[in-house]
């Protein structure tokens, strides 16, 4: 299909809240999932909004490996398969957060520390009609969170606690190797 312009922090449809999607199923939605499949592949970002492409609509796509479920949560972590989301919703549980590094495909080249829910459930519809309703925790989470944040017009800078924590991934090479290897992990998987 096509890869699409990924708009920056700053442009005014990352600021605004992204309209319902009123059929899952239209040919245009295929479409703009499709594109956008292809935008996420180009970018190898670990997920994508409609908002980033700029399409104001409720769509989201992410995936977690394997090996980065267990790189970011352990041994016990599970991927998440491909997943394409419509019209989410994210229900929390409890008050347990985690604060980790997190990048974005629409501030590249930037990293920051951001407090997320550890636990939470969502659900949504694909663009085939399937009902998807999952419970995720750690950096499955993570990346539910950051995506559906996009379609509130909401930038990860937003949820930091410390700005101080914000900073360039390249300068982050320069910080002690544990810190690089999380600086290194955030920059692949810009979402």
């Amino acid at each position: 299909m096509a890869i699409l312009k990924i708009a920056r922090m700053g442009h005014p449809l990352l600021k605004q809240v992204a309209e319902a999607v009123s059929d899952p199923r239209a040919p245009e939605i295929g479409m703009l999932v499709e594109d956008m499949i292809d935008t996420l592949a180009d970018a190898a970002g670990a997920g994508l909004a409609a908002p980033q492409v700029h399409v104001p609509l409720r769509l989201v796509m992410f995936h977690v490996s394997a090996a980065r479920a267990q790189r970011e949560d352990g041994e016990e972590a599970e991927a998440c398969p491909f997943t394409v989301l419509i019209n989410p919703e994210i229900e929390l549980f409890g008050e347990g957060m985690t604060e980790s590094l997190e990048s974005c495909l629409s501030m590249p080249g930037l990293a920051g520390t951001v407090p997320r829910y550890s636990h939470i459930r969502y659900r949504g519809i694909d663009h085939l009609g399937a009902l998807i309703e999952r419970e995720a925790r750690g950096f499955h989470a993570r990346v539910v969170q950051h995506e559906c944040d996009h379609l509130d017009g909401i930038l990860y800078p937003m949820r930091m606690r410390d700005l101080s924590t914000l900073t360039f991934t390249s300068e982050l090479s320069l910080a002690p190797p544990e810190e690089a290897e999380e600086a290194e992990e955030a920059e692949e998987d810009d979402s």
